[in-house]
């Protein structure tokens, strides 16, 4: 079977809810992503057979499949097909997924796994707002509701409060987390470790108009982060340990990267920046639900032959401080190995973006440190996680 490479990675910066990239159409965002790994690449556009794009929201701007409308957007010819995945915020993780094993069956040699979500445009929960009438228009059937009878709802926030008691995370530990991840982040911005990832965009207004500004550094990052501000932030939930400060920011944004199998290489005439070592995913409780990385993570590295201390770097998403806190102690990872440019908490979460944004920091972060080895997780809607392994080259 043929292998699967990553030749270019890119993303947006960050745009806050109502910030610099709310001017944007999600779709225009989506295609300027294209256009640049294209660019990036050096390949003909006509070689592109596929782009796979991942969107959470697919509702308004980012309705009737939003990867074929970027694809029109952009300056691929329209012969350039596209799909849209829903995995919920591993949307365009999956869709790095399915693009590996496209070109890896030697069905495609060239295709594109990009994400995008304009959480200020369409906002999270916009898919599910359809009233409910005698019972219907709800998305948990009564199928599944006779299987989880004390669960009226599947809540993200729920399950993030559910893996720190379980694993016995205080606030504390979790605010120590997120202010971590401001610095790591604010570390990475100043020293420029993000200036190869991102493609700087013009700041536009409401009506599209273009400010003269330039967007291109992570608009969520709080550079004046202190313990005592994060610790401020009022709780969610009384008795709880989450608040705003140590959870993922609403966030806009657009990712993607280029897979190309041997034979794409050829074609392209460039050199890989990764090889995709593994992909796996699993089910988990969909109550719990942020706590399925764990054993996804467990799983791929059987399958993969490897130890955890065999990773060099880990990207594993900051939905809520919670999660990477557990993972890591049911893991035994090496903190200095986790998300060493900041995460989510510090970064934002454009759901359907993050899987790709998460691969494109990675590889970058690999080559930055001499590392081989690099291995993506995230928890997703349902009680799931995908985790990608790859080897830089």
């Amino acid at each position: 079977m043929a292998e699967a490479f990553i030749v270019a990675a890119v993303r947006t910066a960050g745009g806050k809810r109502g910030g610099r990239l709310s001017g944007w159409h999600p779709v225009d965002l989506a295609a300027r992503v294209l256009d640049e790994l294209v660019e990036r690449s050096g390949a003909d556009p006509a070689l592109v057979e596929d782009v796979i794009m991942g969107c959470v929201s697919q509702i308004g701007e980012q309705s009737t499949n939003v990867a074929r409308n970027a694809v029109l957007a952009s300056r691929l010819p329209q012969s350039v097909p596209g799909t849209s995945v829903d995995r919920q915020c591993g949307s365009s993780q999956q869709a790095l997924h399915f693009a590996a094993q496209a070109v890896m069956s030697g069905s495609m040699d060239v295709v594109i796994a990009a994400g995008v979500e304009s959480m200020s445009r369409v906002p999270m929960g916009s898919t599910s707002v359809l009233p409910a009438k005698n019972g219907m228009g709800h998305y948990m059937s009564p199928a599944i509701r006779a299987r989880y009878p004390d669960t009226p709802e599947f809540s993200q926030f729920m399950g993030a409060e559910m893996v720190a008691k379980k694993y016995g995370l205080a606030r504390e530990a979790l605010d120590e987390y997120a202010l971590g991840s401001h610095q790591r982040a604010i570390a990475a911005s100043r020293e420029g470790l993000f200036r190869r990832e991102i493609l700087p965009l013009p700041v536009r207004t409401a009506d599209g108009a273009e400010t003269g500004d330039v967007h291109e550094v992570d608009e969520g990052i709080r550079f004046d982060a202190s313990p005592e501000g994060i610790r401020g932030v009022r709780l969610l939930q009384e008795g709880g340990v989450i608040t705003a400060a140590n959870a993922s920011q609403i966030c806009d944004g657009a990712s993607g990267v280029m897979v190309v199998n041997e034979k794409g290489l050829k074609n392209l005439g460039v050199q890989p920046l990764a090889r995709i070592h593994h992909m796996s995913l699993l089910g988990h409780d969909p109550v719990i639900m942020l706590e399925a990385p764990i054993p996804a993570t467990v799983h791929a590295l059987r399958k993969a032959g490897m130890k955890i201390d065999d990773i060099d770097l880990f990207e594993v998403n900051e939905a809520f401080a919670s999660v990477p806190l557990a993972w890591m102690q049911a893991t035994g990872a090496d903190p200095s190995r986790l998300n060493v440019n900041g995460g989510a908490v510090a970064l934002g979460h454009p759901l359907g973006a993050s899987g790709t944004r998460l691969m494109t920091t990675l590889v970058h972060a690999l080559a930055q440190r001499n590392g081989r080895y690099g291995l993506q997780t995230m928890c997703e809607g349902g009680g799931m996680a995908n985790v990608t392994i790859v080897e830089r080259l």
